[in-house]
């Protein structure tokens, strides 16, 4: 039986940096950065009075400017905001790889962009990220994730927007998360449910580098896939917590080998060395298998 995750693309994703759409020099910027994607923000980088012009420099950017091996994300206003319906006009012409759609409450929400995206013959290979930083938002997280499963949905990634969320419930901005934890969670459970990836929220402090090291080692050992950044610091940090270990590796390509021998074809479980290993081992085996690979493609092309 198939996996929910066997639905959607794979991508590396530890490290994603936000970059205000306004800005031409933090823009010629990222073809110096190691980071994995980016999300190009016309939502809450800019100020109202700048959204036009953010997205002409955006697009100005984008038309001579694209890394190699970098996914380009573009974070839209809600259709609700009153910009968001231009956004859309505007964005596909500059043919990114997803869109980050903010505030996401509903399936609704989804549905209405993908909706738009296919009168407008928009390619499928345009894919939809959500935002989840409302308490609606987190109430409804798996029916969100569920448009992720059905025809047209074009929904891959959650990212959990916790600024947002401690601003409607007054949950403060403590050590650890702790009150904030449950909710993350849940989020990341509605995601992997439908086979999504899922990015960790940002961390506010870019003075505290001990700080944020410690919010990665949590964050991966939570599940999520990497962090979305807020500066280029966070970079390098991002990608070694969010990366492989070498042994982990080691252990993967045995399964993958074991399960590859010709008496072991038809076998749920084998003995490898001692260990009871499932086919559930190997199909996590493979993914890391791929993530490892595509790091060190990436390596190689720097």
């Amino acid at each position: 039986m198939n996996s929910p995750r066997d639905h959607h693309p794979a991508h590396l994703r530890r490290s994603v940096l936000c970059v205000p759409a306004d800005k031409p020099r933090a823009l010629a910027k990222v073809a110096t950065l190691a980071c994995d994607a980016v999300i190009y923000d016309l939502e809450d980088a800019v100020l109202p009075d700048n959204k036009v012009l953010a997205r002409q420099t955006l697009a100005a950017h984008l038309a001579k400017e694209r890394r190699a091996g970098c996914e380009i994300v573009i974070r839209t206003n809600s259709l609700a905001s009153g910009f968001g319906e231009s956004d859309l006009a505007a964005v596909v012409k500059m043919a990114p790889d997803a869109l980050l759609l903010p505030k996401v409450e509903s399936p609704q929400d989804i549905q209405a962009v993908a909706d738009i995206l296919a009168e407008n013959d928009v390619p499928d290979r345009l894919r939809l990220w959500a935002m989840i930083e409302t308490p609606r938002g987190v109430l409804n997280a798996a029916a969100i994730a569920e448009t992720g499963r059905t025809r047209g949905g074009r929904l891959d990634c959650f990212v959990p927007g916790l600024n947002d969320l401690r601003k409607e419930t007054g949950v403060p901005a403590l050590p650890g998360r702790t009150y904030l934890v449950p909710w993350l969670m849940q989020i990341l459970l509605a995601a992997r449910g439908s086979g999504l990836d899922i990015i960790d929220a940002v961390f506010n402090d870019i003075s505290d580098g001990a700080g944020f090291e410690e919010e990665c080692r949590q964050g991966r050992a939570m599940g999520f896939e990497g962090k979305m950044l807020i500066h280029p610091a966070q970079i390098g940090p991002a990608n070694l917590h969010f990366g492989v270990e070498q042994s982990a590796v080691a252990k993967a390509r045995a399964i993958i080998d074991a399960f590859a021998l010709a008496e072991n074809a038809d076998k749920a479980v084998i003995n490898l060395n001692g260990l009871m290993v499932e086919r559930l081992h190997l199909e996590q085996a493979l993914r890391l298998a791929a993530k490892a690979d595509a790091i060190q493609r990436k390596g190689t092309d720097a």
